[in-house]
């Protein structure tokens, strides 16, 4: 049986507002940061970021099948934002195209959604769930907005589609998970008990269709500016694959760009290197 929760965060109370004002404040500080700040530095802190986050992932998601902490509609992780804790902290760690991409696309939509209509209810530890929803959730926002912004990381059209086929394709999964256990992870199967974007969007399962087209042309937005500019700037795909093209900010004070072609991330890449070989790690060390 489903325990009863202890309380439940309100929506736009104090603490939510304190939360989006700190989640700005991060982003905004890290993207002018990473701008700002050696190639080496930024990518050795972003590991590190990586694997902390990874670890402390791993762990809350064991919290949640303890037998004190475990609920069927909570502990499973199928919400596209528990998805995003693995995911994310991947991306940082293996630089693999596709994960960058789907990671940036649902941070900064998907998991938007709960950062600005969270649903957060408190079964067992009110202080270590808060802090658990909030670090997931933030850094879904703030670390996509650092490797886009910051590091120069856009998402080309072909990363466009390959983000929406694997949002469908879990999607899918989670529906069917819904189906046989009578869940509701990524509220796909009936709208969430609080108030929501969704509700914007008519009765389920009209939302599903609606939220669908939504996410198509928002990320399509999103997508149009990088295309036209990297298209007029040349900027290089990353790797094989396509799905980024990587133009980071000059810094002319960084010595491991000005001693290693291979962190030339723009068109302003040294004579002679070709623009296929003028990328950083983000796609040196990443397959398709």
């Amino acid at each position: 049986m489903t325990p009863p929760p202890l309380g439940r965060m309100t929506t736009y109370g104090l603490e939510h507002i304190g939360v989006l004002a700190l989640i700005v404040a991060c982003s905004v500080a890290l993207v002018l940061w990473s701008r700002r700040t050696e190639r080496v530095r930024v990518d050795r802190a972003l590991r590190v970021a990586g694997w902390v986050l990874l670890v402390d992932a791993v762990l809350w998601m064991l919290w949640g099948f303890m037998p004190w902490a475990w609920n069927l509609h909570e502990s499973l992780p199928l919400h596209f934002s528990d998805a995003l804790r693995i995911l994310l902290p991947l991306a940082l760690i293996l630089r693999r195209p596709w994960m960058i991409v789907v990671a940036c696309y649902w941070g900064l939509t998907l998991n938007l959604q709960s950062v600005l209509t969270p649903d957060v209810n408190y079964f067992v530890c009110v202080p270590l769930e808060f802090f658990q929803y909030w670090l997931a959730h933030g850094s879904g926002v703030v670390l996509p907005a650092v490797l886009i912004w910051g590091l120069g990381l856009h998402p080309t059209w072909r990363g466009f589609a390959v983000a929406y086929a694997a949002t469908v394709g879990w999607a899918m999964l989670a529906f069917t998970a819904n189906l046989l256990l009578g869940t509701n992870y990524a509220y796909l199967n009936r709208p969430p008990a609080g108030p929501s974007i969704l509700d914007l969007m008519g009765p389920w399962p009209q939302y599903l269709l609606v939220e669908a087209v939504v996410i198509a042309v928002g990320w399509a937005l999103l997508t149009l500016p990088f295309a036209l500019v990297d298209r007029r700037l040349g900027t290089p795909v990353a790797g094989a694959s396509g799905l980024l093209r990587i133009t980071g900010p000059s810094r002319p004070s960084d010595k491991s760009e000005r001693t290693d072609p291979s962190w030339q991330t723009g068109p302003s890449t040294q004579a002679g290197t070709s623009p296929q070989s003028s990328s950083s790690t983000w796609a040196r060390r990443s397959g398709p």
